[in-house]
């Protein structure tokens, strides 16, 4: 039995299908989790796809952490269930307080839509277990407020609990410590601004997000 990845869709979601896509295209199966839902519908992995989540009224993430499919989202989180945000989905992440920090608007204040090369700094995650650390992945960003911010105490905290498991080669935003990805503590809930479900193919120019994918998935199958 293929695992079953969960695809959270808020009103402003646009990268649903895409994550439905590449995960399709590994060997899992995935559907949408409707915000309005307050039931995971028994899936093995969730991810938090990004897009404009209630137009990013206020901020991003602001008003998508109080739909009623974040409560399961943050309970299956507490038990262990892996979760991923990818940019949008990150800042949903930490304003549900998932994950630490928060992203504010790139330096510069511009919009930047490019390849990216980030670095796999840790592997003790779910979406990266299956990379091989220090190696560089090319994956696309397209973002306005993915600079990842945090208190000295936060920063130092993921530093010495390996929790930085991805940093940009070539900062492009003003991320603190070259910040592009971060799990928690237990290494089941990741944050990143990169896309990799739009890395999956050299057609794409790149089919670096696969290994990222992968992860995922195994990490969802170890439920199965």
């Amino acid at each position: 039995m293929a695992a079953r990845i969960g695809v959270v869709q808020f009103p402003g979601s646009n990268c649903e299908l895409d994550v439905i896509e590449a995960v399709r295209l590994i060997g899992g199966d995935a559907e949408i989790l409707w915000h309005g839902d307050a039931e995971l519908q028994g899936v093995d992995a969730v991810v938090v796809p990004g897009g404009f989540a209630h137009g990013d009224y206020l901020r991003p993430g602001a008003i998508a952490r109080f739909s009623p499919v974040m409560s399961a989202v943050v309970e299956f989180a507490g038990q262990g269930g892996p979760v991923v945000g990818i940019c949008n989905g990150f800042q949903v992440l930490t304003e549900a307080g998932l994950l630490p920090g928060a992203l504010q608007k790139n330096r510069g204040l511009k919009f930047l839509c490019a390849p990216a090369e980030l670095r796999v700094d840790s592997t003790n995650s779910v979406l990266t277990s299956a990379a091989t650390k220090g190696s560089v992945l090319r994956v696309p960003i397209n973002h306005f407020e993915g600079n990842y911010t945090c208190s000295p105490e936060t920063l130092a905290e993921l530093r010495d609990g390996d929790r930085v498991v991805l940093r940009y080669v070539d900062n492009p935003n003003g991320s603190v410590d070259d910040i592009a990805g971060i799990t928690n503590g237990g290494g089941n809930v990741v944050g990143l601004m990169p896309h990799p479900e739009r890395a999956i193919s050299a057609l794409l120019g790149s089919a670096d997000g696969l290994p990222l994918l992968r992860s995922l998935l195994d990490a969802a199958s170890v439920s199965v």
